[in-house]
């Protein structure tokens, strides 16, 4: 036979099957070497957070055993993880229409661990004094806020609106006060409100009857604290001004939609949930409102812990909205978070940019020759 019928097609390198199997298995070893060159990044307040969750699952057991005591049903529809602490859809005491879903994310004891995130980032430290205001549309985020600061060392000066929105702490027999009261004779918590006032529509539950107000002042004053009871909204949010005094607090926290603590002098609507500064309300500020507490002491430069809309709040911090069942404790993004090694990354992004690029500058070079040569058997 002639040379030629012995002659191999000219083949450039990327066109080599053995080349192409080579080049898939580095870029495979790359890609499995920076896939698991992932690493745990663990939240510097791991322990508090899981201190302040595991605190709040015993302390909603205590509440839930108390309700059950006094035959209360627990309704496996509104309440599927079966805390005990939803609260019911009407009452005597119920100021406004309530979100379900809200309600029950707030009712997991990883919100604790959420608090302590949301206090953390607001720069707060062991020791430091902080107003607080709640209502009783979510128990389990006063709760979560509440043993939050302990975890942390930190002294709140509390004062509630005791009106409840659906679901929340809206049972006469159990309001939010009852609940407070429980916590701290059980060692839950450290501090209670230090006045009351009825809540509701100009803090003085408008929209209430009589007997629900009734009750709501009778159980103030069972409480024996002072009521907060001004002759118009305005009055209320002076009054509650002079409750908290002249600490030398660090933060404002706000849970729930409480108008005294509000006001109406913005659009609470674009108010984000979270840690908001004296420069976000400013920006949404309209004329002719009544400036809340919150107001005035954000206007002292201090950050405000806004602890509403729940849902932006969860997804702000990784947490599930209204999850069913409960999640672990210590599991989720809230407590770690997996990132991937960027060095090791890299290289590898390196390695095979550069396999790539040296095949095809090698693959060029064997064409531009094969070319220079005038061979008739190249195969391009």
């Amino acid at each position: 036979m002639s040379d030629q019928q012995f002659t191999k097609p000219f083949i450039p390198v990327i066109q080599k099957t053995s080349s192409l199997v080579i080049m898939a298995l580095i870029a495979i070893a790359a890609f499995t070497m920076a896939f698991f060159s992932r690493v745990e990044i663990i939240s510097e307040t791991y322990e508090t957070k899981v201190k302040a969750a595991e605190q709040m699952a015993e302390a909603m057991q205590l509440l839930k055993e108390v309700r059950l005591e006094k035959g209360v049903f627990i309704d496996v529809e509104n309440d599927p993880n079966e805390t005990g602490l939803v609260g019911s859809q009407f009452s005597l005491t119920t100021t406004d229409e309530g979100d379900l879903d809200a309600k029950l994310t707030t009712l997991d004891p990883n919100f604790a661990a959420a608090m302590v995130e949301l206090l953390n980032q607001a720069g707060l430290q062991s020791r430091d004094t902080i107003a607080v205001m709640l209502t009783g549309s979510m128990p389990g985020a006063n709760m979560a806020m509440l043993i939050a600061c302990d975890a942390m060392d930190i002294h709140p000066v509390v004062i509630t609106s005791i009106g409840a929105s659906q679901w929340g702490a809206n049972d006469p027999d159990m309001t939010w006060l009852d609940m407070e009261k429980l916590l701290f004779e059980n060692n839950f918590i450290s501090k209670r409100s230090i006045a009351a006032s009825i809540g509701g529509r100009n803090d003085q539950g408008r929209l209430l009857s009589p007997k629900g107000r009734e009750l709501i002042t009778d159980n103030i004053t069972e409480h024996g604290m002072p009521l907060i009871k001004g002759e118009g909204l305005r009055d209320n949010i002076l009054q509650r001004m002079d409750h908290f005094g002249n600490h030398e607090y660090k933060t404002v926290v706000n849970v729930g939609g409480g108008v005294a603590s509000l006001g109406t002098s913005f659009n609470l609507r674009l108010l984000p949930p979270g840690v908001v500064y004296r420069q976000d309300i400013e920006t949404i500020t309209r004329s002719g409102g009544i400036e809340g507490a919150v107001v005035n002491f954000v206007k002292q430069n201090m950050p405000l812990i806004h602890v509403l809309n729940i849902q932006n709040l969860t997804e702000e911090l990784g947490m599930p909205f209204a999850p069913i069942p409960l999640p672990e404790i210590g599991l989720g993004s809230l407590y770690a978070i997996h990132k991937y090694n960027l060095n090791i990354t890299f290289i590898c992004l390196l390695i095979v940019a550069g396999m790539v690029i040296g095949v095809g500058w090698k693959s060029h070079q064997q064409i531009k020759q094969r070319m220079m040569e005038h061979e008739p058997d190249s195969v391009l």
